[in-house]
């Protein structure tokens, strides 16, 4: 199995973290990990052989304290609390917390990004799914609200990876669609400054998405952000919806030890 370790300085010792790539499961093409070995794909919901997820999903507890609550992720702004558990229809959110040790908050994506959060004294942990709708309609200030409310400290924020500025194309209404949250003057030039216009292709912009991630942050109070920069579509060694269209969901983990 492939992991990534994020490089997340002052992460409390007491905090696991960690993000699955495409490699090392049991899913085949065009579930399989890029070169026509075995898959990683943690997704219930792409069309894969549920015996395939269910044996990705098993490789993954090993790594765990416990099974993770996966959401059922709608490019929503809702936040839940990881230690509830499931309903039987499952949970609809795009980012959890947990205040107690062994609760695996995951998130999972093939683009769009996942932020992993932790309260510099190690009481609180969340994760967010962050494509651009959920980014537009506030879900990381919900998740650093949520956190605060459970008795968060400080807060620390790292970006996994996701579609990279120099791929991921939008039309205006995107760009309207985040400059009308923005308050006029500097956070709507900033925000603005996220977007290049396409040469020769009038109403396209590419945007940046690991820079509106910050720029949200900030806005919640959040300063000390890691990660960032990786892009999903570029490397084979991730899922990627944008450019391959079937395909796996890779998790984003954060837990209490």
């Amino acid at each position: 199995m492939q992991l990534i370790i994020p490089d997340w300085p002052g992460l409390p010792p007491n905090i696991g973290a960690c993000a699955t790539l495409r490699g090392g499961g049991a899913s085949q093409g065009p579930y399989d990990d890029g070169n026509g070995g075995g898959g990683l794909n943690l997704g219930s919901h792409v069309g894969d052989q549920p015996a395939a997820v269910e044996s990705n999903r098993a490789r993954l507890d090993i790594l765990l304290p416990a099974s993770p609550l996966w959401l059922t992720q709608v490019h929503g702004h809702q936040v839940v609390d990881a230690g509830a558990g499931a309903s039987a229809g499952g949970v609809e959110a795009d980012a959890a917390i947990a205040t107690r040790p062994g609760v695996v908050c995951a998130i999972q994506t093939a683009d769009c990004l996942p932020v992993l959060f932790a309260d510099v004294n190690g009481a609180v942990v969340g994760a967010a799914h962050a494509g651009w709708r959920g980014l537009q309609g506030g879900v990381l200030q919900n998740t650093v609200a949520r956190m605060r409310a459970a008795g968060a400290g400080p807060i620390s924020a790292w970006l996994g990876a996701a579609i990279g500025p120099e791929r991921f194309e939008v039309g205006a209404d995107v760009l309207a669609a985040f400059a009308e949250v923005a308050e006029a003057g500097r956070e709507r030039l900033e925000t603005e400054a996220c977007f290049t216009p396409i040469a020769q292709r009038s109403g396209k912009y590419l945007a940046d998405i690991y820079q509106l991630a910050r720029l949200a942050l900030r806005q919640a109070d959040v300063q000390n952000i890691h990660g960032g920069g990786l892009c999903t579509v570029s490397d084979r060694n991730f899922y990627s919806y944008r450019r391959d269209h079937v395909t796996g969901r890779m998790a984003s983990l954060i837990w209490l030890k």
